[in-house]
């Protein structure tokens, strides 16, 4: 199915030079210097936000002390794809290790009301054809998501090796046995020839630093924790009731609460949504899966959706180009190439940039126009314009977020001017000097995404050869080979946005990661080798490769307003002094994403392991 562009204000009407003098001020008042400091780890009375389960129950054990050929640290899409590729080369002495009661990942602890994919499940979801699986709806629920990952895990035999409610503390390389000792928070000692890190992006979650934190007697909870003990109801019946006499606040305003304040609203005596930056929420078309286009799907279907995605949100259009996915993510590409059609397409990169640019200014308006006709107080309204760049946040899309602010019950406040809540009381809030007495307050803070690799990852201690620590290694820049692997850390495997290709859907990337990976270790194995290691030359060959491609968006990522994608707008040196913003993806090979894949399937076919060291 194709679609039609949108209806976005003309480029005449479209004051660019005033958008982006606003974006600017917008952006500079939110800027706050200590960057991810503002964010603090749960801890003291706030430690169960990231210990505690509140889903299952941890059941006691005795600690475990062993040798397995692989560790696969994190049960959710990563780990699980990994687990999947390892099965598949033959590779079967496997432990997932998880600090979460089960496999899912940020699909298990994430059970807030109104949880969805925000894009296209179609694509998303991994091993559609191979599980004989659809979803039920293009942006599917949840708990479905979370359903279908353990459904995986339980057809290729994860769940022989798991560990569940274990957390690690610590790995250390033993070069006397070869093998990583991995130590955690039950006591265990599991001595792994291989690792791989599949922690994931939405591992840690992080709380505001707000002053009086500690001091609040009212209930609190991370949205990644949430208590349907005290809201009532349940995540496929989120009938939140027991909120009818309460007064509750939520900080943040991104991903999750647009998903959650509609419920929040319908149900609690008062609700205060506290917001330093605005996201984009578009409308959502939603309806279940056709049971007849079902029908038509051909073998390779979802690789041809993944590739129309990829092309669609990232990539230049093309004369006669189809848009599958027809959604939030696909506009901007979708609306310049029926533009093109009739006004002839760009004839350089530089020409598409700057016609995308104009567009993305153009996309914007609209979506603040359609709030402007949703919601009915045209001061809330205001509040809750985005002003900056497409794509500077995640975007949304959600038929009933802008609705909730015309319930009586229910209030924006900014708080961007005092960059964030300005601190808490006994009893509630101070906004702009103003206290709100409240009863429950909800952070919808986030996670650790681009914040220093020892916050991101949370491994008090990670010592590769000769003791050298991970994040020392890598404190002012990553340096690997093909994004996964690192010299100086033998056996060692990541997965994530680290040097590699950048796929429009998540997933994807660790599907073709967790393929290369299981690749290298059969591979280890079969030639009896006890180590492989990148070599020296090889990874600066390889980082050589990465930054003579890359495509610098730097430019882009310096006007976009604070948030986890770019290391909340704060610039950080390499060895070389020079300063940059990290940026959520990394560095990303330039020719792109199926360019990477073609460059790893080809040193996969020359079969010789070119840049490895292999060791007994």
């Amino acid at each position: 199915m194709s679609c039609q562009p949108s209806p976005c204000p003309s480029a005449e009407h479209v004051d660019i030079p005033a958008l982006r003098a606003r974006y600017r001020q917008e952006r500079s008042i939110r800027i706050k210097p200590e960057g991810q400091q503002q964010y603090v780890r749960p801890v003291e009375d706030l430690a169960e936000v990231y210990e505690g389960d509140p889903y299952m129950p941890v059941i006691p054990r005795a600690p475990i002390s062993e040798e397995i050929a692989v560790a696969v640290l994190g049960a959710g899409w990563a780990g699980v794809l990994a687990g999947y590729h390892l099965h598949n080369a033959g590779v079967k002495d496997v432990r997932v290790i998880d600090h979460a009661g089960d496999f899912g990942g940020v699909w298990y602890w994430n059970r807030y009301p109104g949880l969805s994919c925000d894009n296209d499940a179609y694509c998303y979801l991994p091993l559609l054809e191979e599980m004989n699986f659809l979803p039920a709806k293009q942006f599917t629920d949840g708990f479905e998501i979370r359903e279908y990952c353990q459904s995986i895990a339980k057809k290729f035999g994860l769940y022989e090796g798991a560990m569940f409610h274990t957390l690690i503390t610590g790995l250390r390389w033993d070069e006397a046995i070869k093998r990583w000792r991995i130590s955690t928070n039950r006591g265990d000692d599991i001595k792994a020839r291989f690792v791989i890190m599949a922690n994931g992006l939405l591992n840690i979650p992080k709380l505001p630093g707000i002053p009086g934190i500690h001091g609040f007697k009212g209930k609190m909870f991370h949205s990644a924790r949430w208590d349907y003990d005290y809201t009532g109801g349940e995540q496929k019946n989120p009938v939140l009731d027991k909120l009818a006499d309460k007064r509750v606040a939520i900080i943040g305003t991104g991903a999750t609460s647009v998903q959650a304040v509609p419920f929040l609203g319908k149900y609690a005596k008062q609700l205060y949504v506290l917001q330093r930056t605005a996201s984009t929420v578009d409308q959502r078309v939603n309806p279940p899966t056709d049971p007849e286009w079902a029908k038509t799907l051909k073998p390779g279907w979802q690789r041809e959706r993944q590739r129309n995605f990829q092309h669609l949100a990232l990539e230049f259009p093309a004369p006669g180009d189809t848009d599958l996915i027809c959604d939030i993510w696909t506009e901007i590409n979708r609306n310049l190439t029926a533009e093109f059609e009739r006004e002839g397409f760009p004839q350089s990169a530089e020409e598409y940039l700057a016609k995308r640019e104009v567009m993305d200014y153009r996309v914007m308006e609209r979506l603040r126009l359609r709030l402007e006709s949703i919601v009915d107080d045209k001061q809330a309204a205001e509040i809750l314009k985005p002003w900056y760049r497409y794509l500077c946040k995640r975007p949304a899309s959600n038929n009933e977020y802008y609705p909730t602010f015309n319930r009586p019950n229910v209030k924006v406040i900014d708080v961007s001017k005092t960059q964030g809540v300005e601190a808490l009381t006994e009893h509630g809030f101070i906004a702009a000097g103003v206290e709100y007495p409240i009863d429950c307050l909800i952070f919808a803070s986030g996670f650790e995404v681009t914040s220093d690799l020892d916050r991101r990852w949370g491994i008090d201690v990670f010592e590769g050869r000769g003791g050298k620590s991970i994040y020392e290694a890598w404190s002012a820049e990553y340096r690997t080979l093909h994004g996964m692997m690192a010299h100086g850390f033998p056996n060692q495997f990541f997965t994530g946005f680290i040097q590699g290709g950048f796929a429009a859907s998540t997933t994807e990337t660790f599907n073709q990661q967790g393929k290369h990976i299981a690749f290298i270790i059969a591979e280890t194995l079969k030639r009896g080798a006890a180590v492989v290691e990148p070599t020296l030359e090889a990874q600066n060959a390889y980082v050589d490769l990465i930054r003579a491609t890359a495509f610098d968006n730097s430019a882009f990522i310096r006007e976009c307003t604070p948030s986890y994608f770019n290391n909340e707008g704060v610039e950080v040196a390499n060895e070389k002094g020079e300063t940059k913003i990290r940026f959520y993806t990394g560095e990303v090979y330039g020719p792109g994403w199926y360019a990477f894949l073609e460059l790893l399937e080809n040193w996969r076919d020359r079969g010789d392991l070119q840049g490895l060291a292999l060791a007994e």
